[in-house]
């Protein structure tokens, strides 16, 4: 997953208008307080955004407001942990699917999240 920085000013452009949304298959993870600036995780290479090295100043951290305002390159490794937990099928669908496709159905349905969120 790589982490990319949007400004405000650019959110439009990224993101459309409520009229015309544009689809990304991204999450936001932080904000600055002034909203100002915007953090976000993508599998893909995200074209127009900042891509960054680590989590830089200035943000708190808003994917999951439980897990406090504190957000840095642990952080951004356990909202991977959890988008990947998120993704799977319930364990009831997956032995469905199992007794249904067969584990090499089963195993392609799980490559997918497997792919889409990379063990960190």
């Amino acid at each position: 997953m790589k982490l990319y920085k949007l400004l405000t000013s650019n959110w439009v452009t990224y993101f459309g208008t409520p009229q015309t949304p544009i689809a990304r298959d991204v999450t936001i993870i932080a904000q600055t307080p002034s909203c100002d600036a915007f953090l976000l995780l993508a599998k893909e290479t995200q074209a127009g955004l900042e891509l960054l090295s680590g989590v830089p100043d200035g943000f708190d951290f808003t994917y999951c407001q439980e897990w406090g305002l504190t957000v840095d390159d642990d952080v951004v490794d356990r909202v991977i942990i959890d988008l990947r937990k998120k993704a799977y099928p319930i364990w009831q669908d997956q032995l469905d699917n199992i007794y249904h496709n067969g584990i090499d159905g089963w195993k392609a349905t799980i490559k997918t999240t497997k792919d889409k969120y990379p063990k960190v």
